[in-house]
């Protein structure tokens, strides 16, 4: 199934994927930790182009080497995602390389930790969903050990290539090996929460609405 994300995101919203996934049996797809920080942009979908960062206290020797190959790595429709365990010792991710990011077909950045240059992303229009802000640069403080492996970021393991969505609500992952069926699944029930939703505007009661639709 191909996947126009800039289509999906237009039509999908991070509960209705959750809502697909849990009917399939994949009941901890989305972090439970709150992603408070945000450059501005209300959707992000792609696909998940993993890093993994750790905290270091020694002089780095090769300072932001992994990070620049992450990002100039990067492909059309990559979102990367780094694994920092919600780390504040440092702003891990900021305006460069959102910059070299997007140069290289990045679409935007989870970062399970901090982040700056916030004002700077939010007038590049680049999307960026943290939990945290810090002043700091990663130098010394923080840095990729690994590119393209399995993560976990809150109990939620993401595997290279896999599907995700952010919103304001939440973010969720969708594994490549159930993607079409959980976009099918999503769509459809988009498609019955309008009807329901019209048929309660119209002056339904919810629990009729409900009976005959079958959708909440």
């Amino acid at each position: 199934m191909f996947m126009d994300f800039s289509e999906l995101s237009k039509r999908l919203y991070s509960a209705v994927i959750c809502d697909a996934l849990d009917s399939l049996g994949y009941k901890n797809q989305s972090p439970r930790t709150q992603f408070v920080v945000n450059t501005g942009v209300e959707r992000l979908m792609g696909r998940s182009k993993t890093t993994l960062w750790v905290d270091m206290y020694h002089e780095d020797s090769s300072p932001y080497e992994l990070e620049l190959k992450a990002v100039d790595a990067c492909k059309k429709d990559d979102v990367l995602i780094a694994a920092a365990g919600g780390s504040i010792r440092s702003g891990i991710w900021g305006e460069l390389l959102s910059t070299a990011a997007f140069n290289s077909g990045c679409v935007g950045a989870i970062i399970h930790g901090a982040i700056r240059d916030v004002s700077q992303m939010k007038e590049m229009r680049f999307p960026v969903f943290a939990t945290s802000k810090c002043l700091f640069d990663s130098k010394d403080r923080q840095r990729i050990v690994d590119i393209d492996v399995p993560i976990e970021i809150d109990g939620v393991f993401v595997t290279p290539g896999d599907i995700v969505f952010a919103d304001e609500d939440g973010i969720v992952f969708i594994p490549q090996e159930i993607e079409d069926e959980v976009i099918k699944k999503a769509l459809s029930k988009v498609d019955a929460e309008n009807v329901t939703r019209d048929a309660i505007k119209n002056g339904m009661k919810a629990t009729a609405a409900y009976e005959k639709y079958g959708v909440l």
